[in-house]
């Protein structure tokens, strides 16, 4: 079958190279020239492991090609998928649909054949049923089908979460579009990944829901931290503890600064947004949100502390290692690292940081920063160095280097990556979320 992919950032780029991988004949579609004439040299515009070989690949055997044209790119397509940005809305929190009613309008003026529109942007409840209407409205006069198919991609582990899915959700009205998109994972038959066919309002909600349980498990597990260090308990026995009952899971209970990344933070905002609409609170989703924004400059109060207190602190320096939301990633969207950085930069402290891959992206984002070429340039000469992300690269650091490039043996682990017998032995003051 021939795809259309409209957009070509992490959900389409990844999606579109992994149904070529499948065989099919996909067509990445980008406004952005200078997007496409890369891709087509084969610079890949994100870091995703296994990406570039897996594009190479699939470019060289003429599955995957790029374009700006979208007109282009959806003729003869059987599944027209639709992949751009649905961002918070400026002011209001409300997600921004411009970019998918903008397509949807431009495939009703120029679609040639019956299709099946997918909807893979992640969208309120309701979105569905308005790109069936501009579609309709914009002189379409052929056979459409929308369809609702939510991506639940992790960053880092895209391709396999792609190719080997816990389920797919699959939101559609008609049996066109049901048949249709069983074609288009057809595929993954063999491996009997579980597909999941419901009305496209849940499908569409079925994301929302998902992604706001999975920060209510992250922000649960910040607050237990919290109290273990009050009375003296270890969070990570205690993440063990609850994690090994079958009804919550293991997954999603790690202590750390907070969530952040392209999907939690604009999502559960979104989903706030829709039950503010349909006048259906749904609270324990708003006290996730305001106790998570609330954790990322706690961490960075917890490094001055660390430092003996705002007075104390102020003059200091700070090496910051990791600065993406998570390891294996470029993504800066909503990271942690930023409200941290801020924090310490606020009270004085002077910051030089190191990240493996996004620097380029975070140094707009923190002017005040010093970025480094290596975790060890960052740490000469620290009074404190702090994990934010952890990165394989910082999980077995040379101590005793560590040790003689800083100013002060202080180490404060934000991810819980190290074990706090070795680091004192070590010779440093160790400082973690949630244990002694």
């Amino acid at each position: 079958m021939k795809i259309a992919m409209v957009g070509s950032g992490y959900v389409g780029l990844v999606s579109g190279a992994c149904f070529a991988d499948f065989g099919h004949d996909v067509v990445c579609i980008d406004k952005d020239q200078s997007k496409i004439d890369r891709l087509r040299d084969g610079v890949i515009p994100i870091y995703e492991p296994g990406l570039d070989a897996l594009v190479e690949a699939n470019v060289k055997a003429r599955r995957l090609s790029f374009t700006t044209s979208l007109a282009e790119g959806i003729r003869g397509a059987g599944a027209i998928f639709i992949a751009v940005g649905t961002p918070s809305r400026r002011g209001d929190g409300h997600a921004d649909l411009s970019f998918v009613y903008a397509v949807a309008k431009e495939v009703g003026q120029t679609l040639e054949n019956d299709a099946v529109v997918v909807t893979k942007s992640t969208v309120p409840v309701g979105t569905g049923d308005e790109v069936e209407r501009i579609i309709a409205a914009s002189g379409c006069k052929h056979k459409v089908s929308v369809v609702s198919n939510p991506e639940f991609l992790r960053e880092g582990a895209a391709i396999g979460d792609f190719k080997r899915p816990d389920r797919i959700v699959i939101g559609a009205e008609d049996e066109f579009g049901r048949e249709t998109m069983r074609e288009v994972y057809r595929p993954l038959f063999l491996n009997e990944s579980p597909i999941l066919f419901v009305s496209r309002r849940s499908s569409e909600l079925i994301k929302y829901a998902a992604n706001a349980f999975l920060a209510t498990k992250i922000t649960f597990i910040n607050e237990m931290a919290d109290l273990c260090e009050k009375v003296g308990a270890n969070v990570q026995d205690v993440s063990r503890g609850i994690g090994m009952d079958n009804r919550i899971g293991s997954k999603f209970l790690h202590a750390g600064p907070g969530y952040g990344g392209s999907c939690f933070p604009k999502d559960t905002l979104a989903l706030l947004k829709t039950a503010e609409d349909y006048d259906s609170p749904v609270r324990i989703v708003e006290a996730v949100v305001k106790v998570n924004e609330s954790r990322k400059r706690a961490m960075g109060r917890k490094v001055i502390d660390a430092l003996g207190g705002m007075d104390a602190a102020r003059g200091k320096q700070v090496a910051l290692l990791g600065l993406t939301f998570k390891p294996n990633t470029d993504d800066m969207r909503d990271s942690p690292a930023i409200a941290v950085a801020q924090t310490l930069a606020d009270a004085g402290v002077t910051v030089k940081a190191y990240d493996p891959e996004g620097m380029e992206l975070a140094a707009p984002l923190m002017p005040d920063v010093q970025m480094t070429t290596s975790s060890y340039e960052a740490i000469e000469g620290a009074d404190a160095v702090v994990i934010v992300t952890e990165w394989d690269a910082f999980r077995a650091l040379d101590l005793k280097r560590v040790k003689e490039l800083a100013k002060a043996p202080l180490l404060v682990d934000l991810r819980n990556i190290y074990r706090s017998e070795d680091v004192r032995a070590a010779g440093f003051t160790y400082v973690s979320v949630g244990r002694d």
